[in-house]
């Protein structure tokens, strides 16, 4: 199998230049892919148009760069980013991913930027030439959907909580400036968001023909367009950042549905879950119990706060604090959870 390359350059920063990966909804051989590559690119060209498109060439599958996938059970497989947060260093390869081969394949979330989308759909090359024919977005945030157009382009429809397209409408334009920043504007060169072809409201069934996903939508918890994902023929549950391991949580949504949710646990029991961030596969207890107590805490110290009639700035300054450890990036972002919790719980 062989896919096309083309060199892009930022059109801003002629000198920011990067190859990228444009996939194929079926497979090609050489000759296919040199006869169409002019076309493809004009095509591609036209949807980016802050780029300026280069030198072109079709490469093998097995010289593709890709990312790191481990098998975790019988056709389910996961990327495990670093958990920590956004930097240059990682380029925004923080997520958890998934992929789920039945007789199509399935993703569970695509990450962080359009070079992440392209590792995992390389990845998935090097394994299978089956065709991908869903990504299921677990929630909003930029690490867990921005690799989403790969696989657009490559034929999948893109599937979601029904909340999820007005919360990255509202987000978009803080994101597009906000990301670059943190990643660098390399590593994010050749990202776009794209919404989902379709979203749910209700549970629902995914049948990839050997292979079964239950799709759950929740109410909100960390943010209000979280979606879990059960492999029926493992037990393997993907929460996405309903559960942090490593990582500080991130409150986006309801800290009260949040606790809610962990509160009650899934039915059936997981035989593991991969959480958003973190180890990529532990029990559920286990896996839940960090996170559990620092939202615990959060919202005892938060409520402690305001019956002494604290300001919330003044809370904001040392609400959740002693939960720091175990945490990375625990500072900035537990200063904004508290922040949010405030504004949640002032009115109970």
């Amino acid at each position: 199998m062989f896919h096309l390359i083309v060199t892009a350059c930022l059109l801003a920063d002629p000198a920011l230049c990067a190859d990228r990966l444009l996939p194929t909804p079926g497979p090609l051989s050489e000759a296919a892919c040199i006869a169409g590559a002019e076309r493809r690119i004009a095509d591609w060209a036209a949807r980016h148009a802050d780029l300026v498109t280069g030198d072109w060439h079709c490469r093998a599958t097995a010289d593709l760069p890709h990312l790191a996938l481990a098998e975790i059970a019988p056709g389910v497989l996961v990327h495990a980013g670093h958990p920590e947060p956004v930097s240059p260093a990682n380029g925004g390869d923080i997520a958890n991913l998934g992929v789920v081969i039945g007789d199509t394949v399935a993703v569970i979330d695509p990450g962080g930027s359009r070079a992440i989308g392209e590792g995992l759909y390389a990845a998935i090359r090097r394994i299978t030439d089956k065709p991908v024919s869903h990504v299921i977005l677990t929630h909003m945030h930029p690490d867990h959907i921005y690799g989403a157009e790969v696989f657009a382009e490559a034929g999948a429809e893109i599937v979601a909580h029904r909340n999820l397209p007005s919360g990255v409408e509202r987000r978009a334009g803080v994101w597009a400036e906000s990301i670059p920043r943190q990643a660098g504007a390399l590593a994010m060169l050749g990202t776009r968001a794209v919404l989902p072809d379709r979203t749910l409201a209700a549970p629902e069934d995914m049948d990839l023909g050997s292979a079964t996903l239950r799709l759950q939508p929740v109410a909100t918890a960390h943010t209000d367009n979280d979606l879990t994902i059960l492999h029926l023929e493992s037990g393997v549950l993907f929460t996405g950042d309903l559960v942090f391991a490593g990582l500080t949580p991130s409150l986006d949504g309801s800290l009260t549905g949040w606790l809610d949710w962990l509160g009650h646990p899934p039915e059936p029991m997981p035989s593991v879950i991969i959480p958003g961030h973190g180890p990529v596969r532990m029990p559920w207890d286990q896996g839940t119990a960090p996170l559990r107590a620092y939202l615990t805490a959060l919202a005892d110290q938060t409520r402690a706060a305001i019956r002494a009639g604290e300001a919330m700035s003044e809370a904001a300054a040392h609400v959740g604090t002693d939960q720091r450890d175990g945490w990375q990036g625990f500072d900035e972002i537990n200063a904004r959870n508290a922040i949010a919790a405030f504004k949640e719980l002032e009115w109970e």
